[in-house]
């Protein structure tokens, strides 16, 4: 008996029992389509964290100033000291101390009140330089952003984030429109093009831009302190490099050890790594549920295959009388439920297809099917009919012609 022929004949002992063979393959559908959407799920968030870390800017390291102790003795947390300042940003852009750092952009951020005619609206007050457009790798979608000489003298100016000029505007072009920034006069120059990420908690399109000389006569103070420092390494290859320069210059500059740094310094791979470790250690659990799923599935296949080696008894004794070997018999059933695994791992697969159209709308998670998952998932549902078929095959392959001919 060939190939073709055995497999035919599987075919039609499935047709034969429409009902039966379809309530098997549902374990299967369900397991396979769960663990193909875990995977996209848990994929798809993986992008998701990677493209909102990617829009804070390329190469990016974020230097943040240590935790404060105030008079009782209460530490505050990291970012609370005021230890970073104009200074330590000019010499980390310094070419002959920090040669593998392109460019740097000290930034000091407060909340504050913008008023434009009826509309208020509390934001994020960022006073930095003309190069934080780049640092930050930020777009605009109208106007300009201010230039050195605005920086300069201090100019009454200010770029506004997308959902900060929609809450202020509701018609027209906020450019060239004057708001009031804590009482002060300044006129919108450029709005930025929306990144959708986030920040430290906070949205990086809700943001009202000015030079940090205007940002110090819009708060009243004198000091030089930042609240962090963006600097932009010149290649992703040379990030390290410029980690360890800036490092070096801080703890120097600030007369401290590594030990007891009043800085910290982060990357986005450090940030990309712990998101991705969340996500996964999510994906492994939920597609440890769904595994328990086929699992139940290749339970069923083998069950029915068992039941159907019993209903078929006479069957596989007349078919050894006439000359079938142990082997061809058995070859049949594993064929049979090998045909009920693919065909159960290849429903589950369009259903998690369709899931990956509909479920994002549903639940605003994007899900990223591959070509690796849906090629491993039809493999997984082959080899759950394989495996659990080895026994009923096994089985029928033992049966005596004797035997089963007696049998009733």
């Amino acid at each position: 008996m060939s190939w073709a022929e055995t497999l035919r004949a599987a075919v039609e002992a499935i047709r034969a029992h429409r009902l039966r063979s379809a309530l098997t393959m549902v374990g299967i559908v369900i397991g396979i389509s769960s663990v193909v959407l875990t995977v996209g799920l848990g994929q798809g968030a993986q992008r998701e964290v990677e493209d909102q870390i990617s829009a804070l800017g390329s190469n990016l390291l974020i230097v943040s100033p240590g935790s404060s102790t105030d008079s009782a003795g209460v530490r505050g947390g990291f970012g609370s000291a005021s230890t970073l300042t104009v200074g330590d940003a000019a010499a980390i852009a310094d070419e002959d101390v920090a040669p593998d750092v392109e460019a740097v952009a000290p930034v000091s951020s407060s909340q504050t009140s913008l008023i434009a005619g009826e509309s208020n609206w509390t934001t994020s007050l960022i006073g930095t330089t003309t190069s934080w457009q780049d640092v930050r790798a930020r777009e605009l979608a109208s106007g300009r952003f201010f230039t050195d000489s605005e920086l300069e003298r201090g100019a009454e100016v200010v770029v506004l984030g997308p959902d900060t000029a929609s809450e202020l505007f509701e018609r027209g072009s906020p450019v060239g429109q004057d708001i009031t920034i804590a009482g002060s006069r300044a006129t919108v120059i450029g709005v930025l093009a929306s990144t959708g990420s986030s920040a430290s908690g906070s949205s990086e399109d809700d943001v009202a831009v000015v030079p940090l000389s205007t940002a110090q006569a819009i708060t009243g103070t004198t000091s030089t302190s930042v609240s962090t420092i963006y600097v932009e390494a010149r290649t992703g290859d040379t990030l390290a490099a410029a980690y360890q320069e800036i490092q070096a210059l801080l703890l120097t500059g600030h007369g401290v050890s590594a030990t007891d740094a009043d800085f910290s310094i982060s990357t986005q791979e450090s940030l990309v790594e712990t998101a991705n470790a969340t996500n996964r250690t999510l994906t492994v659990l939920l597609g440890g549920v769904a595994g328990i799923s086929l699992l139940v599935g290749g339970i069923g296949v083998m069950n029915i295959m068992l039941v159907s080696v019993t209903e078929r008894i006479r069957e596989i004794g007349l078919r050894k009388a006439l000359g079938a070997t142990p082997s061809v018999i058995g070859r049949q059933f594993l064929v049979e439920a090998s045909v009920l695994g693919l065909a159960g791992g290849a429903i589950g697969v369009m259903v998690a297809v369709v899931g990956a159209q509909t479920l994002p709308a549903l639940i605003d998670q994007p899900v990223s099917l591959s070509a690796v998952a849906v090629t491993a998932a039809l493999g997984t549902s082959l080899a759950l009919g394989v495996g659990f078929g080895v026994y009923p095959a096994t089985r029928a392959a033992r049966l005596t012609p004797i035997d089963a001919l007696r049998s009733d």
